[in-house]
């Protein structure tokens, strides 16, 4: 099994942790650190990193493209949109459904789906798969769940700030994976120097460094 399937199981191993955190469970119905999602909505959308996976793997192999990380982030719709744009919106609504029965249903549905990929990881290609609802381009599996390895520590952070509760600790491999996308997103979005003294140089940094 290659290094990032291994990485992007121990860092759903670690969401699976916060979704069972008493804290997330008591603040379920109110707002949390994002706009319009609440806490349950917003780990509905954490969760759905993980559970979406197995159907991804359940479904044909694509024949449309195979595009790289970089080039799937200059695609996606949701990079840039308005809080209120139609994909925001869907996104949002997709976590409050993925939350509606609960807390303990969440977290349940949640350590299955772990399990099952645990199981079927090491055994699967490095094929295309296709991110439902995006498109018309897929990625290698590998590459996708290098991406749901950055949205489970973008939102586990979310999450864990929400509630007023220490952000987990993430494997270092893992978490290397995750900032060298992060920054290699920084770089087009910014450029090589602004992000480069914004590591280095705080004397020179610019202002607003961010990835998307």
């Amino acid at each position: 099994m290659t290094d990032i399937r291994d990485g992007f199981l121990s860092m759903a191993r670690v969401a699976a942790g916060l979704l069972r955190e008493p804290a997330v469970a008591a603040a379920w119905a109110r707002p949390s650190s994002l706009p319009e999602f609440t806490v349950g909505g917003l780990a509905g959308h954490l969760a759905y990193q993980v559970l979406a996976v197995p159907g991804i793997l359940s479904t044909p192999v694509p024949r449309e493209p195979v595009v790289s990380l970089l080039e799937h982030y200059a695609r996606v719709e949701w990079v840039d949109a308005a809080l209120d744009a139609d994909i925001n919106v869907r996104i949002r609504r997709s976590g409050e459904q993925e939350a509606a029965e609960g807390p303990e249903a969440l977290a349940s549905r949640f350590d299955a789906a772990v399990g099952e990929l645990t199981d079927r990881l090491p055994v699967e290609p490095d094929r295309a798969v296709r991110i439902p609802f995006w498109g018309p381009w897929s990625l290698t599996l590998d590459d996708l769940l290098v991406t749901r390895m950055m949205e489970l520590a973008v939102h586990c952070d979310d999450l864990a700030a929400g509630v007023g509760v220490p952000t987990p600790r993430f494997p270092d491999g893992a978490l290397a994976r995750v900032l060298g996308l992060l920054s290699a997103l920084a770089v087009r979005r910014h450029g090589q120097d602004a992000v480069l003294r914004a590591f280095s140089r705080a004397e020179r940094a610019p202002a607003g460094i961010a990835a998307f």
